[in-house]
């Protein structure tokens, strides 16, 4: 194979979309903490094998102690067995040394170790394999999301420049890396290119879209002094920026600080549960010494056999483990999250259940969420001087615009092209089309035998191709447009002015969803990078009462965190700015679809099919299953107290003891199961 082959299949096999040699592998991979299927030393052979490796041993595992219990071969069935005992309690093993040991730790896992070990060894290893099966299940999706978490910060550098071009003092065009752009350089960006560092323009125009970054839609026309941020794509011409910001401190950067300052803060329901499982843990350990040494010496029993203290004692730790205690919560959420996903809902967890009871405060992003974030034609507005009739029908100004405008990527343009085409409105030959960077696109159109000059592009052209009357009515109409939240292009065609309005589509059913949610106590806010005028459209025609406008990532944050210090907070987004947002909220939902990859690891809720109609049915399922939760918490406490009574005082054998302590189980997962229901 060809040296060239061979660089380009290794290529393929290195993660993230990076290339052998970026230093990112390396520095993402050591100083990131990511999953080892992410390791740049494995091929891609070893990288599959590696990916979710403690799943699949856990998974593998509950196939053999399956495969124990209906052998009927006794040497064999205890091999089986054993192997178990193997490759699902060797890592919890080891794990709970090192608790014991250098952490000084001793938590519910350690106890749920003792028990499965100790159940083997006093002949109920069947018990014990099953306890350490579901414990290792539970443990390695544990793992999963966080490990999932992590490497989301490596897939932000995807979208940001490592390299930059440098304009020196000769005007000669240098490629940098970006780590070695300093303050003050000036570097050049081309249409299609991403900006690799924040800077402020000092040579050129052009369009630029952030919808791969903030999930706004809409392109922004940027002009010389205007701030660019890292990681904004030019859609037209060329620009010549100086770098205000190096790497480390670029936009991206701090979305990346404001994610990992969001995740710090654990929900208060896990911190609970941590608590409580080093109280309960050390308890029952402490007791089953204690009870171990009472029945020997205050009761006169023997140490051994099958009525001595010693028996009594792990009788007491295994039926006392938290079997049902454990899967009581898991069971009942799984049941509520195999319910959500029949709806197209992702929840990373069942705590994220609980998050949603906790909130009575919903804030939405705009564009995306509440909108399509599509452009949709509104109407077009035809403004003549004289009071002359227009010379141009409707189908021939469309085709006018959509002839200068095929070829433009911007949504303006795409909405004007979709338009044409759903009308089969022809498209014109076009000659010296050039773009007016910042502005808009102008050429030489042939139409019924005629040559006509036009333009399209922003209103604030329209002093230089119209007459001032004709000029400043159209610049006031598009003002009371955007007014009332839409948004304008001017097109002028020979001498004569129109104006093309378009409007941000709001989803369907959202408004009925809304108003439940409203109606369930839940308090709406929008918060949105968008101007207020807009903002202020789209809030009322929702029916939101409060909504917050022009913010940057750094604003949301602090936002969510001031709405969240008395009160549970949702936040509904899409865009890669939402996701600090989305980590520090109780709860984040984003939607699935439209969504940045970034936000979709951060958030705890996702929209498979952008329904964000279902949310009011969400927060119902989430209240039913707080109830289930606390009736299989009964059922578990009741479960376990009753058993480990009944084999302290040895009323019953083992085996019945933990036929009962497994009841309980069972008892658990047929409540659950109601939650299945719609």
């Amino acid at each position: 194979m060809a040296k060239e082959d061979t660089d380009s299949l290794e290529s393929r096999n290195i993660p993230f979309g990076a290339r052998r040699n970026d230093p990112f592998l390396f520095r993402s991979f050591f100083e990131m903490g990511l999953e080892e299927s992410a390791s740049p030393f494995l091929n891609r052979y070893g990288r599959s094998l590696s990916r979710h490796l403690s799943l699949k041993a856990s998974l593998f595992s509950a196939f053999l102690l399956f495969c124990a219990y209906f052998v009927p071969s006794l040497p064999f069935s205890e091999i089986l067995l054993i192997s178990v005992f193997l490759i699902a309690g060797t890592p919890s093993l080891i794990e709970s040394i090192e608790d014991v040991v250098f952490r000084r730790d001793v938590n519910i896992d350690v106890l749920m170790t003792i028990a499965a070990f100790s159940a083997y060894f006093l002949g109920a290893g069947y018990e014990g394999a099953l306890l350490l099966v579901l414990f290792a299940i539970s443990g390695s999706l544990e793992n999963l999301v966080t490990l999932k978490a992590k490497n989301a910060l490596s897939s932000i550098s995807t979208i940001a420049a490592t390299k930059a071009f440098i304009v020196d003092e000769k005007h000669r065009i240098r490629e940098r890396a970006v780590e070695d752009v300093t303050v003050g350089s000036k570097i050049l960006v081309r249409a299609g290119e991403i900006v690799p560092l924040d800077g402020v323009i000092i040579e050129g125009a052009s369009s630029i879209s952030l919808a791969h970054l903030t999930g706004e839609s809409v392109a922004i026309r940027k002009k010389i002094h205007d701030l660019v941020p890292a990681g904004a794509r030019l859609l037209e011409g060329s620009l010549t920026i100086k770098v205000l910001n190096t790497s480390a401190d670029s936009t991206i950067s701090r979305i990346i600080q404001l994610i990992t300052k969001a995740q710090e803060a654990k929900p208060k329901l896990e911190r609970w549960f941590d608590r409580f499982g080093r109280r309960y843990a050390i308890t029952i350990i402490v007791f089953s010494f204690v009870f171990a040494l009472y029945f020997a010496h205050a009761a006169d029993v023997a140490y051994l056999g099958r009525e001595g203290s010693i028996y009594r004692a792990l009788a007491f730790l295994i039926t006392a483990s938290p079997c049902a205690l454990i899967l009581a919560v898991p069971i009942a959420y799984l049941s509520a999250l195999g319910a959500c996903a029949k709806k197209g809902i992702v929840l990373k967890g069942g705590v994220v259940l609980d998050g949603l009871n906790e909130c009575s405060v919903i804030a939405f992003d705009k564009t995306g969420t509440l909108t399509l974030g599509e452009l949709v034609f509104s109407k077009l507005v035809q403004v003549s001087a004289s009071g002359r009739e227009d010379e141009f029908s409707q189908q021939e100004i469309v085709s006018i615009a959509a002839s200068l405008e095929r070829n433009a990527v911007h949504p303006i343009a795409q909405a004007i092209t979709e338009k044409a085409e759903n009308e089969n409105a022809p498209i014109y030959p076009c000659q010296n089309i050039q773009v007016v960077p910042g502005l808009g696109v102008e050429g030489q159109i042939e139409i019924a035998g005629r040559q006509i000059r036009a333009f399209i592009g922003d209103v604030k052209a329209l002093d230089t191709h119209l007459a001032k009357e004709e000029a400043e009515k159209l610049q006031k109409i598009a003002a009371e447009a955007r007014k009332e939240g839409q948004l304008v292009a001017c097109l002028c065609a020979g001498k004569r002015g129109y104006l093309f309005c378009f409007y941000d589509k709001l989803r369907p059913e959202v408004g009925r969803m809304l108003d439940n949610l409203k109606k369930s106590g839940k308090k709406l806010v929008m918060l949105t990078g968008d101007h207020e005028e807009t903002a202020k459209h789209i809030a009322t025609s929702v029916g939101i009462d409060e909504y917050y406008a022009d913010l940057r990532p750094e604003d949301k944050l602090e936002k969510i965190t001031e709405l969240s210090k008395n009160y549970g907070l949702a936040m509904v987004g899409d865009g890669i700015n939402d996701a600090p947002a989305l980590a520090r909220a109780t709860v984040g939902i984003c939607m699935g679809k439209i969504g940045s990859g970034t936000a979709r690891a951060f958030a705890d809720c996702i929209l498979l099919n952008d329904n964000i109609e279902v949310l009011d049915w969400l927060f119902q399922k989430a209240k039913a299953t707080k109830k289930i939760v606390r009736e299989n918490l009964t059922i578990a406490l009741s479960a376990i107290f009753f058993a480990s009574i009944a084999a302290l005082y040895g009323m019953v054998p083992l085996w019945l003891a933990v036929v009962l302590h497994e009841g309980g189980t069972v008892l658990v997962g047929l409540n659950a199961i109601r939650l299945l229901r719609k």
